[in-house]
Parts: C-alpha cells; sequence; structure tokens
C-alpha cells in the first residue's frame, strides 16, 4: 500500500515511468528473447549487450571534443548492432567456429569501450551503465520503448510463418523460398536494438539473464513458437514490475532484484517439471 500510495504522488514521477518502460519492455523482451532461445543464439546476444559498452565509451569521447549530439544512446546503438552483424557475417560467410569469434568481438568492443572511457576527462557513471538504473528513466524512454514494440511487434506478424520455419530448420526454410539470411540479420538487428533498450533498466551485465529467463520458463510449459512468445511477455512484465516493487519496498537495487526473481521462477519451473516426468 505505500508503493502505491508513492506511486500517485506528484513528485514520483521517475516511479511511474520505470514501472511504464518495465511493463512495455516485456513485448520486445517476449519476442526477441524467444527467438534468442529458439534460435540457441543467447552467447551472441551475451557479446553484444557488452560490445554496446564499446559504442558508449566512444560516444562519450566523441561528444566531449567535437560532436554534443553523438549520445551514449547513438554509441550503443551503433556498438551494438556492429557487434551483432560482424558476428552473424563471419558465422555464416568465413565459416568459423561461433563460439571464437563471439569471445573475440566480446572482449574487443568491450576492451575499445573500456579506452574510451578513460579518455573520456571528468566523472563517468560507467557503473550506470553496467548495473543499470531503472529509476532514472524519462518519458523519452516510454516513447523509445513504444517505438521499439511496433518495430518487433509489426514484423513478427507479417512474416510469422517464415520466421517460425526459419527458428526450428533453416535448410528447409530456405527450400521453401524463405529469405532465411535476410529474417536472421533482421533478428540480430532487432536483438541489439532490444538489448540497448534494456541497458538501461538492468544493465550491460544483467541485460542477457533479462532476455533470457523468462523466453525459457515459458519454454518449460509450451512447445508452441506463438503461446511462448506470449507467455514470455507476461513474464517479462511480471519479473519487471514485481522487482521493481520489491527492490522499492526493501531498499534493493532493481537491476539485481529483477533478475534474482526471474532466475528463481526459471529454477522453480526446472524443478516442477522435473517432478512432474517422474510422476
Amino acid at each position: 500500500m505505500s508503493f502505491l500510495h508513492d506511486l500517485m504522488r506528484p513528485e514520483m514521477a521517475f516511479l511511474r515511468y520505470a514501472l511504464l518502460v518495465g511493463a512495455l519492455s516485456s513485448v520486445a523482451l517476449g519476442i526477441v528473447g524467444t527467438m534468442v532461445v529458439t534460435r540457441r543464439i543467447s552467447s551472441l546476444a551475451g557479446a553484444t549487450s557488452h560490445a554496446a559498452l564499446g559504442g558508449i565509451g566512444a560516444a562519450l569521447f566523441l561528444q566531449q571534443i567535437a560532436l554534443p549530439w553523438c549520445s551514449p544512446m547513438v554509441g550503443a546503438i551503433v556498438g551494438a548492432i556492429s557487434a551483432a552483424l560482424v558476428v552473424g557475417a563471419v558465422n555464416l560467410y568465413a565459416r568459423e567456429r561461433e563460439d571464437t569469434i563471439i569471445n573475440v568481438v566480446w572482449a574487443l568492443w568491450m576492451s575499445i569501450g573500456l579506452l574510451f572511457l578513460n579518455w573520456t576527462h571528468g566523472y563517468v557513471d560507467w557503473q550506470g551503465y553496467l548495473f543499470g538504473n531503472i529509476l532514472l528513466l524519462t518519458q523519452t524512454e516510454v516513447y523509445l520503448t513504444i517505438g521499439l514494440d511496433l518495430l518487433i511487434l509489426v514484423p513478427m506478424l507479417l512474416f510469422y510463418n517464415s520466421i517460425l520455419t526459419m527458428s526450428f530448420d533453416w535448410t528447409f526454410a530456405e527450400l521453401r523460398g524463405v529469405r532465411v539470411k535476410v529474417i536472421y540479420f533482421s533478428l540480430l538487428i532487432l536483438t541489439a536494438l532490444a538489448i540497448v533498450l534494456l541497458i538501461n533498466v538492468v544493465g550491460i551485465i544483467l541485460v542477457i539473464a533479462l532476455l533470457t529467463l523468462p523466453a525459457a520458463t515459458a519454454g518449460s510449459f509450451t512447445r508452441h513458437l506463438w503461446s511462448m512468445m506470449l507467455l514470455s511477455t507476461i513474464l517479462s512484465g511480471l519479473f519487471v514490475v514485481v522487482g521493481l516493487i520489491a527492490s522499492y519496498q526493501f531498499n534493493l537495487p532493481s537491476g539485481p532484484a529483477i533478475v534474482v526473481l526471474a532466475s528463481a521462477v526459471y529454477l522453480a519451473g526446472l524443478g516442477f517439471n522435473a517432478w512432474r516426468k517422474r510422476c
């Protein structure tokens, strides 16, 4: 009740923005997270999230010396998308080991970001990027979240059958005339954009957990792609909102509280499935 009372106070607009962004981001989390889990590209998503730090560091440095319009958000988008496309292209065309390329990109982009942060004068709150701070969100993030949800939801509805075929049988999809490479690279770009948005919520380090845990939990209870997306969306919203309320009530960091809750539910789901199979 105290949380609801504080939520209605005029000076607590930041709390309303945090809840709204958390609820809205569940659409992007549910859809993209399901694709990440079914395509088994969680490691690539992890590399993309850490590569965003490279773009953030470069943007802060450029913003200070010559380009005032180059915001950390712009840098994060460039860093995340470039890393995702590099890994995807090398994996498809160079036939290199995907795990090796992911580790190289992960380390290289993140190291570049740390170098730029070291060259940036003044105080830089790099821990905010690593661990997130959902309570610093503004109305701008609300609009960005709505835009991202539409950017993800519309193509998913239009090309659902092609995406479904590609998710479970790449070769069969190619034989059916599906442009699997275009869909694959589009998925990588959407994943990068979703990751950049989630950096504000839980930070670079924890973003991969929030992207995969709801979808993995949903996958334990359903085998259809559309129902997995729907359940993952619902779980994502619950994790973010309940975790935020718990962190506010007990004075905990919001990002870790959200991820701990999501992890606990995922482990409980695994335990329930194991018990059900024995019975």
